[in-house]
């Protein structure tokens, strides 16, 4: 029986000053990872090689083996390591390109992003709020969704990259109702045939009936029945100080926090 081949990871190396570069050629050099993984790194050998030099780390590119370099040859040898800087956003962000380009033609099978800087993503012209909103237009996506996954809990959001005064005023019943079939659709796809979700709360102890907020009573719960009137497993607003903790105990298979 033939063995199935390891899927191809886009890597980039995230803001050349950064710690991305760093993070990038420690993970890369474990036997795990190599065996788990074809890496094709996008990125400027120059700025990956000192970080192997900084972390003490060897790791061979070939166009044969599991990690391969597609080096832009594009950050400039008088980059300040450590500073916020223009040209290193610049980089970071053809980074992201070339790798998104990859994977949308096929040459990956997926993409992992190494930190990048927002600031300097903003310095060099990049009108992204971050990684998110980047690959939600490089990919033609207008409505993007992130999910973190931590251990057995994953957790989705419902708003990104806004004020606390902005993102509370986002908690609305019709905003809610958008978004529970969407993370339905995709916890679908990773196989939980019937998942159950929570709801964070937004207010402390969920709002006590009102009296710490109307939030939780007149937007959060109502989206709630709404959903479970499509006869979804959802619960909420669930008190966020307990929420995640019942997801870590396996309770619920994914949270909607909402910010």
């Amino acid at each position: 029986m033939e063995s199935m081949p390891s899927p191809v990871v886009a890597v980039t190396i995230g803001d050349p000053a950064g710690i991305g570069p760093e993070i990038v050629v420690r993970a890369l050099a474990q036997d795990a990872v190599q065996r788990s993984v074809q890496a094709l790194v996008v990125g400027d050998r120059w700025v990956l090689e000192r970080a192997m030099e900084v972390t003490g780390t060897m790791l061979e590119f070939s166009p044969a083996g599991p990690v391969r370099l597609l080096d832009l040859a594009n950050v400039d040898h008088r980059l300040q390591w450590g500073k916020i800087q223009a040209t290193a956003g610049a980089a970071a962000g053809q980074f992201i390109e070339r790798a998104v380009q990859e994977t949308l033609a096929g040459r990956a099978d997926a993409l992992a992003t190494a930190p990048i800087n927002k600031e300097a993503l903003w310095r060099a012209g990049y009108r992204y709020l971050g990684h998110t909103e980047m690959l939600g237009a490089l990919t033609g996506s207008p409505d993007p969704l992130t999910m973190f996954a931590v251990r057995n809990m994953r957790i989705f959001f419902l708003t990104r990259h806004m004020s606390l005064r902005e993102a509370v005023a986002e908690v609305k019943r019709d905003r809610l109702a958008a978004i529970l079939p969407r993370i339905v659709g995709e916890l679908r796809k990773l196989g939980f045939d019937r998942p159950h979700i929570a709801v964070a709360a937004l207010n402390p102890h969920a709002g006590e009936g009102g009296a710490l907020g109307k939030e939780d009573l007149d937007e959060i719960a109502p989206a709630v029945q709404d959903a479970r009137g499509q006869g979804w497993q959802v619960d909420g607003p669930v008190p966020a100080d307990a929420v995640f903790a019942q997801a870590l105990d396996g309770r619920y298979d994914a949270v909607l926090a909402l910010y």
